[in-house]
């Protein structure tokens, strides 16, 4: 099952061009199903990729005293790969200091500007994220529904600011094939510690595509078929190809 993520990996890898030669890529490792995976795969396909990279892999500590990098600090250990751990204060910001009623979008955007600052201190003109088919059509629902606009993210987002490229190499992986792996694996996924865990919009429309499955049972497919088709920007894999 792992070879076959590999494989999926590999494929929106060369699809949206996300491996040049050379590149030093982190890796976001927040201790979940998706990210240890993500670890694994790039890790592995780094021995028969045709384009030489680095990885290396950097945890945003929330701060939450239940979250401990203990068993994520032991595999990067025996796997060899560089591994970082930044303390931040974000849990005491997002629900102490701001008390957002809607947190989610604060905390992610917080994450990933430590991600992107830590990464370039150390050298990576790329950062991996987890991101799976699934996450991509939620984010498409949720632009939708709640924003009005038809948007989800791009497999490779680019900023200019810092001159960092952001993949996903996950984007032809489902979560039911990461969560399958995960276990199949044995990976040390560690417990979720946000108290807003199973009540976020993005869990809403979890549900929903999985409540409308059960009438459309190729609902996903087409979903993804509709976004590769589209305009949203960073889809078309012929632009990339011009890249």
């Amino acid at each position: 099952m792992l070879q076959h993520i590999i494989g999926q990996a590999r494929r929106a890898i060369d699809d949206f061009n996300m491996i040049d030669e050379g590149d030093k890529i982190a890796i976001g490792l927040s201790g979940g199903k998706d990210s240890l995976t993500l670890l694994h795969a790039l890790y592995y396909l780094r021995k028969f990729y045709p384009k030489k990279f680095d990885i290396m892999a950097i945890t945003i500590h929330p701060g939450s005293e239940n979250f401990k990098t203990d068993e994520l600090e032991k595999l990067c250990d025996k796997l060899g790969v560089e591994y970082i751990v930044y303390n931040s204060n974000i849990s005491k910001v997002v629900f102490d200091i701001r008390k957002e009623k809607n947190p989610c979008s604060l905390c992610a955007n917080m994450r990933r500007g430590m991600l992107n600052s830590i990464a370039i201190e150390h050298g990576c003109n790329k950062i991996a994220l987890g991101h799976h088919s699934d996450d991509v059509m939620e984010t498409l629902l949720m632009s939708l529904f709640l924003n009005g606009k038809i948007h989800t993210f791009a497999p490779v987002t680019y900023l200019s600011r810092s001159d960092v490229k952001t993949i996903r190499p996950f984007i032809y992986v489902s979560e039911k094939e990461i969560r399958a792996v995960a276990r199949e694996q044995n990976f040390p996924v560690m417990e979720k510690c946000c108290k807003l865990d199973g009540y976020t919009k993005r869990e809403y429309m979890k549900d929903l595509i999985k409540d409308l499955q059960k009438d459309i049972p190729k609902i996903k497919a087409h979903i993804m078929g509709a976004i590769k088709r589209s305009d949203i920007q960073g889809w078309n894999i012929q632009d990339n190809d011009k890249n």
